[in-house]
Formats: structure tokens, sequence, C-alpha cells
């Protein structure tokens, strides 16, 4: 055990939702003091970098309900219990976009919130695409679209593209640690 680490002394559930679960534990810090550590537990997701056939990006605009607006994204949900998160993204860029991939490759795992939540994101790179039929979920209303790299990149810079897990696919790509091309 690192020097760093925090020991679990109790652990209590506050809040358990259908998606999200709310703890409060008392941890032993390494100095032997006691602290209270409050955070959301949560399955995981996956995320697609998807490519279209003419090298543009496979993108999304959905409305979020905590912040009162629609939003620019990549196809994404949340891993369900038994699922690897390679099914999880096959499953949502179908269900989202319609879209099937022929190539797929995982190329990070993301932790978005560290000082207050378990998730992590898993990135998987989705090339060869195909469109099969959109099969949104009953109470998803979802809007897909293409954009070219660099036009998605410019969303950025101007503050229309904001979401985490897309920002972060977007610098992936756009640093080259992700290649476009098969």
């Amino acid at each position: 055990m690192s020097d760093l680490a925090e020991e679990q002394v109790e652990s209590s559930l506050v809040y358990d939702g259908a998606l999200l679960k709310v703890r409060c534990d008392k941890v032993r810090l390494p100095d032997g003091k006691q602290a209270i550590r409050e955070y959301i537990t949560h399955p995981g997701a996956s995320v697609v970098i998807a490519f279209l056939p003419n090298g543009n990006l496979l993108l999304e605009r959905q409305f979020r309900y905590p912040l009162d607006r629609v939003f620019i994204e990549m196809p994404a949900g949340k891993i369900d219990n038994g699922e690897t998160p390679l099914q999880c993204a096959r499953r949502e860029l179908l269900e989202e976009t319609g879209y099937e991939a022929e190539s797929w490759q995982e190329v990070a795992t993301i932790h978005p919130c560290i000082g207050y939540s378990d998730e992590r994101l898993v990135y998987f790179l989705a090339r060869d695409l195909s469109f099969s039929k959109k099969n949104t979920d009953e109470e998803e209303f979802i809007e897909h679209f293409e954009l070219p790299l660099a036009e998605a990149m410019e969303l950025v810079k101007k503050g229309e593209i904001t979401d985490v897990k897309t920002v972060t696919g977007l610098f992936l790509v756009e640093k080259g640690w992700i290649s476009q091309s098969t």
C-alpha cells in the first residue's frame, strides 16, 4: 500500500438510484486521523470515436437536462451489468446513430471525475462504418450528423463543444494519438 493511501473504516450507502449510487465513507488518513469521503459510484461508460468512410466524424446532438441545453457529443453510453466496454460501444453506436462498424480498437481509458466519482470512460475507435437502422432507447431523442475533425476542433475553440468525453476524444485524434485512417 502506498504511503498516500487511505483506508476505509466505515462505508454507508446514502442514495441508491437507477444509474448512480452515493456513498459516504469514513477513512483513515496516512497520518492516522480520520476523514469523510463522499462519492458517486458509476458503472462506467464507453465512448465511440467513429469515422465515416469519407473521413468525417460521426457526432450527435442531445438535450441534457441537468444543464438545460443541447450538447454536441460523441456516441457513448453506460456499460450495462455483465457487458464488456466493447459490447457497450457496439450497442451504443447502433442504438444512437444506426451505424455499425467493422473495425474496432480500444484506445484509452479516462477517469473524468476523480474527486467525487469512480466513473471510467473507455474510448474506442470505430472505422468502416455502414448504416443499419437507428434504434434509440424510448426516452432518448438524438440527432446524429457528420463533421470534419478541423470543424469539430473549431467548435471546441468557440466553446460550442464542451462535453468532456467529446473534447477528450477529439484531442486524442487531433494530437495524433489515434490515427483516423485504417
